[in-house]
């Protein structure tokens, strides 16, 4: 059973400005929650396109979104793969890019995979070390831990786990694995949690938290995937055509704030050259200059997305 809670459905869907009959992507199916909202709002002539990597997800979204077969596209693909996926549909193609009225990013994981043991997401769950979220990969949090350096390792916890004790967790990895191979998220979560000092450990969230949400992070790619997606959706964008993406930390936030700043910009010429010689263009405007953060009710309804920030551009 796929359930997922989704955030800020109301308010990310809203963003886009659904028009009946326009072409819409969502870039992150999950539980298909968006997607449900999305395709509810366009008539016979709109498209909503889903993309997902996960089979749990799309089996799930075939059901769930079956009321509007007519006017949804299922794929099973990365979203980094955006721009080939939609120039190989039948949507409008204007100097070289697909054109869409609108795309939406829902990022992290969902609840089903954190949920379930067998996928490794979780230091909640002794299951093995796994944590793909496209099973046909080959990398997997067992190989990260077993076989990189430890340089590798401290590096991957402090830049996307933020993780302040990285080399000394990474430290206590290497010394764990010489002994035997660490092969479950229960093992590693003991470990992780052995390498942070005693008085650090009795405040905040869970130990390994940090620590899992990097491994995850390089296993997947996903910030990579992340930065190429949202580049090559810019210029996906018809005019009028507007973004929203959701994101759950920090990392992602300023990814994503940075990559919208770069194509607002203006014209950076001094004020009085009397024509451009700088040639920048914006492509897009600010939707919501501060991201949106959920409400209380669905705070408390949902607690899981209480880090979930969401940002809304539009193509000029």
């Amino acid at each position: 059973m796929f359930h997922h809670i989704t955030v800020l459905k109301e308010e990310a869907v809203e963003g886009l400005h659904i028009k009946p009959d326009g072409i819409y992507v969502d870039c992150t199916l999950g539980g298909a929650g968006h997607s449900e909202l999305i395709a509810s709002k366009l008539g016979p002539q709109g498209r909503l396109i889903a993309f997902d990597q996960d089979d749990a997800a799309l089996a799930n979204a075939e059901t769930r979104l079956k009321p509007f077969a007519d006017r949804v596209t299922l794929v099973r693909t990365n979203f980094r793969d955006i721009r080939d996926v939609l120039l190989g549909l039948p949507v409008p193609v204007k100097d070289g890019n697909p054109q869409v009225d609108g795309i939406l990013f829902d990022l992290g994981v969902s609840s089903p995979q954190l949920d379930e043991a067998e996928r490794g997401f979780s230091y909640n769950h002794d299951a093995e070390l796994d944590m793909r979220m496209d099973r046909t990969e080959s990398l997997t949090a067992r190989e990260i831990i077993n076989e990189w350096p430890e340089s590798e390792i401290a590096r991957i916890l402090y830049e996307y786990g933020e993780e302040k004790f990285s080399r000394r967790i990474a430290a206590r990895i290497i010394a764990e694995r010489e002994k035997s191979p660490i092969e479950s998220t229960g093992r590693l979560a003991d470990i992780i949690k052995e390498g942070i000092p005693a008085a650090a450990r009795r405040t905040g969230p869970h130990p390994a938290k940090r620590s899992f949400q990097a491994i995850r992070i390089a296993v997947n790619d996903e910030l990579g995937a992340m930065e190429e997606a949202l580049e090559q959706s810019i210029r996906c964008l018809s005019p009028g055509g507007r973004i929203s993406v959701i994101t759950f930390h920090s990392l992602e936030d300023r990814i994503c704030k940075q990559i919208f700043a770069k194509y607002v910009e203006k014209c950076t010429c001094p004020p009085g050259f009397p024509v451009c010689v700088c040639h920048k263009k914006s492509l897009l405007k600010l939707v919501n200059r501060k991201p949106l953060d959920p409400s209380e009710e669905e705070l408390a309804a949902n607690p899981r997305a209480r880090s979930a920030k969401l940002r809304v551009a539009e193509r000029v």
